[in-house]
């Protein structure tokens, strides 16, 4: 009984919300549309109320939030021809249409409601007027018909409060999802506007990233490479100068200058190694990603499944982000243990790395990796850069782990 009663109760006080919120719009139409017209605002306004009872519509069915209508078209105050292209507006118009068909719904809500308090008191106060109280519509004058049509109301009552009304109620709740969701041009346009978005703020990210890996290249060729070039130019020049006088000098001069071309060497092909690592053209993805794994110092678990043929550029972004990982790992996370998942899922590369340390990395409003290691900024903008997706799940306490999922079509 006390399920009933509750679902009932909220199935009717669901339908009369519904109802007098939608009588005082529709009372308020003409303001509203004169308003409409000359005030743009009001026009946003009635697309809101349109998405306020999808939401509730569809919280009273506990479904997932129902996609809204987009936002009413920007308009100047008087524009009657955008008001009538905005689609939004016009379907948001619906709701104009409530207050009309929900007049047989809101009948039974009220019978629900008061057809059991009623019978009571009309079984129990009928002396006082014989005739003028009623059961089930029939004049009560005997305590005969006061017994036997009391609790044939009761009943009638609770099946339309138990049975009618919630279903009329889940009726007009799916008809609101229906009447008011976006067209499916509506919906796709707005997934090409969020889709542009995505893009926009990625392109950004890989503009950024780019610009960043650059300089960093020129800082290391200038302060590193370029430097030991100029001292190698130097004890050349010197020893040329001196072979004739002092050989065993310049003899020295040249041996110093063999190891400073080593030294070079060593400093480019590290450079080289960040701009399309050698031992991925050398080993594949598999065998770098082992490589990089052999060399942490820390325990590490490798688990690598079939990852059949993988475009360069994601190969690269995949060694970058495990690369990254491990150093930041090694670095911050007083981690004991990591581990690596990578393999193929259907044309996607997913990877995921995992260590069991302090935790505490995390992801702002504003989607930048925060925490642990500067090269987590890194990591995103070169995921991001290939359309690729990127999570960071770092509770304080850890564990951490970082997911990639990178497109191989």
């Amino acid at each position: 009984m006390t399920k009933i009663l509750a679902r009932g109760g909220r199935a009717s006080g669901y339908l009369a919300i519904r109802y007098v919120r939608s009588l005082l719009l529709l009372l308020a139409l003409p303001n509203a549309l004169l308003l409409g017209w000359l005030i743009p605002a009001f026009t946003g306004g009635l697309v809101r109320l349109a998405n306020s009872e999808r939401y509730r519509a569809a919280k009273y069915l506990g479904l997932p939030q129902a996609e809204e209508l987009p936002p009413a078209l920007p308009r100047q105050p008087g524009d009657v021809m955008t008001l009538f292209r905005d689609k939004s507006f016009k379907r948001s118009l619906r709701c104009l249409l409530m207050p009309v068909v929900m007049i047989p719904e809101l009948l039974v809500a009220v019978i629900a409601v008061i057809g059991v308090p009623s019978a009571v008191l009309s079984m129990l106060l009928w002396k006082l007027d014989p005739g003028n109280f009623s059961l089930m519509g029939l004049g009560v004058d005997s305590w005969l018909k006061a017994l036997t049509l009391g609790p044939l109301q009761v009943g009638t009552s609770l099946w339309f409060l138990g049975r009618v009304a919630p279903a009329l109620a889940r009726g007009h709740a799916r008809t609101v999802l229906r009447g008011l969701a976006p067209s499916q041009e509506q919906l796709e346009t707005a997934q090409l506007e969020q889709r542009v978005e995505e893009l926009t703020k990625s392109r950004a990210g890989a503009v950024d990233s780019h610009g960043a890996e650059l300089r960093r290249i020129e800082r290391d060729l200038h302060d590193g490479t370029q430097a030991q070039l100029v001292s190698l130019a130097m004890r050349i020049g010197v020893a040329k100068q001196m072979m004739a006088d002092d050989p065993e000098r310049a003899a020295k001069l040249l041996d110093d200058a063999r190891d400073g071309a080593e030294q070079a060497m060593t400093e480019l092909r590290g450079v080289l190694r960040t701009m399309y690592p050698p031992i991925l053209a050398d080993r594949g993805l598999a065998g770098a990603v082992s490589a990089l794994a052999a060399r942490c110092p820390l325990p590490v678990e490798l688990r690598i499944g079939e990852l059949g043929e993988v475009p360069a550029a994601v190969e690269a972004a995949a060694y970058f982000v495990v690369a990254e990982s491990l150093t930041n790992i090694t670095k911050h996370s007083a981690a004991g243990h990591v581990g690596i998942q990578l393999e193929r899922r259907g044309t996607e590369l997913y990877l995921a790395v995992t260590d069991d340390g302090i935790g505490g990395a995390r992801v702002s409003e504003q989607s930048d990796l925060l925490g642990r290691g500067s090269g987590l900024h890194g990591m995103l903008h070169r995921v991001q850069a290939i359309d690729g997706h990127m999570e960071l799940s770092s509770p304080i306490g850890g564990p951490t782990t970082v997911e990639v999922v990178l497109p191989c079509g």
